[in-house]
Parts: C-alpha cells; sequence; structure tokens
C-alpha cells in the first residue's frame, strides 16, 4: 500500500493539471528503508509529449547524487496520462527501473464529464512494477505522517 500525505498527493495532481497536455513527470524521495514519500520533486519532461514522458538524463543524474548525498531513495515514481487511463503502458512497465518504488499514474483525460482537469475529480493509481510485473495497490491518503499527533507533539518510532 501507499501512504502519501495530503499535501504531496495535492502537489502531484497540481503538477499533473499544470503541464496537461503534456505529460508531467517527478519523484518524491523519503528517508532509504523507509517507504515514506516525504520530498517532492517535479521534473521536466524532456520529451515534452502528449503521450510519452522521459527525465532529462543530467537532471536525472544530478538528482540521484543528490539523494545519494542526503540517504534518500525514489519513494514515488509518477506521471501522468492525459489521454489513457491512469494504468501503466507497455513503456512504462520497460523503464521501471526502481523494483521498491510506487509507480503513481494521474490520469487528466476526459472520462464521461469528468476532466481529471482542474474543480474534477482525478484518476490516482499506484502499481508496483517488478521484473515486468504489473500489481496495483492501494492508496492511502492521510492528512499528516503524524497521524493526528498535535505539532508540538514528538512521535519516536
Amino acid at each position: 500500500m501507499l501512504r502519501i500525505d495530503r499535501a504531496t498527493y495535492d502537489a502531484i495532481v497540481a503538477h499533473a493539471r499544470e503541464d496537461h497536455p503534456d505529460e508531467a513527470c517527478g519523484v518524491v524521495a523519503g528517508p532509504e528503508g523507509s517507504d515514506r514519500p516525504e520530498r517532492f520533486i517535479p521534473m521536466l519532461n524532456a520529451a515534452r509529449s502528449p503521450t510519452f514522458y522521459e527525465f532529462d538524463s543530467a537532471d536525472l543524474l544530478r538528482l540521484y547524487r543528490e539523494m545519494d548525498d542526503r540517504d534518500e531513495e525514489p519513494v514515488v515514481v509518477y506521471h501522468s496520462h492525459t489521454a489513457t487511463e491512469a494504468y501503466p503502458s507497455r513503456t512504462d512497465v520497460s523503464y521501471a527501473s526502481e523494483p521498491n518504488a510506487h509507480y503513481v499514474l494521474v490520469s487528466t483525460r476526459h472520462h464521461g464529464n469528468e476532466t481529471g482537469l482542474a474543480g474534477d475529480e482525478v484518476e490516482f493509481r499506484s502499481f508496483r512494477i517488478v521484473d515486468g510485473v504489473v500489481s496495483e495497490e492501494d492508496v492511502e491518503v492521510v492528512e499528516s505522517y503524524l497521524f493526528g499527533h498535535s505539532p508540538t507533539t514528538v512521535v519516536y518510532d
């Protein structure tokens, strides 16, 4: 299951809507081994395409060096689909190289009266992709990772 805080969920959706009609893409990094998406990192779709996304290789190298320096890993790798459902394409599956990551897809396509754009509901789905096998997982959006603790409460895990 992907557990993601409301602010990060909203930021991913906003990025998908903002880059429409092109696909948006990015990463949410978190502490190594934590499975906690904490640092939202929107990336530029170097392909600038409504049907394909590609991270700029120099930006990606810089990101991985930065995550390494901060003892982080990509917890979420996200992108949007602008004309299809939020489900990994064959290309998405072939590029999935992070076996521990949650692959999030957001659809901004027209589906009935809903567009996935401003004011409408979106398809926000998460998948694990390991060795070419796609498994959908539940998404839990939480208001905070502190689960109802006041901001002055310190929680030691």
